[in-house]
């Protein structure tokens, strides 16, 4: 009887164990440090579905901040006109994967992210990421070299694979908007808090929300404190607790 006991108890700490390791979770990074370099920050913006937020865009430009978009494949179909301006500023502007149809890249029947459901299997998910890539590719005319997947949250399983594929994986330190779904006040309160080496995360495909004006005080404020701002395929991350 002890020997069963004992044998139930191994087993179910093991379950526990490979489900801990499986579990979702996001990818914080930063800038990995380079010496003698001014404050730099990376700003990223993600474009999953919908529309093309102008008023971001056109805020970007007109200051010359530069930034990384993460773009899926959905969005880029739907949005001529924000491709055509973002081609327009490939020297501020580097387009990244996000992704064919923004499906999280985790890997197994019923697994799902914030509701979303993710990709039943590996080859789903190398669809994912290659067409995603391919479409980049076309539309942009730039190969895409780093993937951040939609919720920005991965299995160990999907980590390895993305990898394999031969990207990078964006995650970041700052979460700025929270989906497009914070109020001007609260972007504005997070960005005070950003620090040299943070890769903060918004979205550019909201434009009814609060990201753009409050991105675009936050970011000011930035500029005046003598942050640089860099793209991700000017820099290296390190992932961070």
């Amino acid at each position: 009887m002890k020997f069963f006991l004992a044998l139930f108890w191994v087993l179910y700490f093991a379950c526990g164990a490979v489900q801990a390791e499986d579990k979702p979770t996001e990818i914080h990074d930063r800038i990995a440090p380079v010496p003698q370099t001014s404050k730099r920050i990376a700003l990223t913006l993600d474009a999953c579905s919908g529309k093309f937020d102008d008023d971001l865009i056109e805020y970007l430009i007109r200051n010359q901040i530069p930034a990384t978009l993460f773009a899926t494949k959905k969005w880029l179909l739907v949005n001529p006109k924000g491709v055509a301006i973002i081609k327009v500023h490939l020297d501020l502007f580097d387009v990244e994967d996000h992704g064919e149809n923004h499906i999280p890249a985790v890997i197994g029947a019923g697994k799902r992210v914030y509701g979303i459901p993710g990709e039943p299997d590996i080859i789903h998910l190398r669809r994912e990421v290659t067409e995603g890539a391919s479409a980049i590719t076309e539309l942009i005319g730039v190969p895409p070299h780093w993937y951040r997947g939609a919720t920005a949250e991965y299995d160990a399983q999907a980590v390895t694979e993305i990898e394999k594929l031969g990207y990078g994986i964006a995650g970041f330190s700052v979460n700025a908007d929270a989906g497009a779904t914070l109020k001007r006040l609260a972007i504005e309160e997070r960005l005070k808090h950003v620090k040299d080496g943070d890769v903060i995360i918004a979205h550019m495909n909201k434009p009814a929300s609060d990201s753009a004006e409050g991105l675009s005080v936050g970011l000011t404020h930035l500029l005046k404190q003598g942050f640089h701002f860099v793209r991700l395929d000017q820099v290296s991350l390190k992932v961070v607790p």
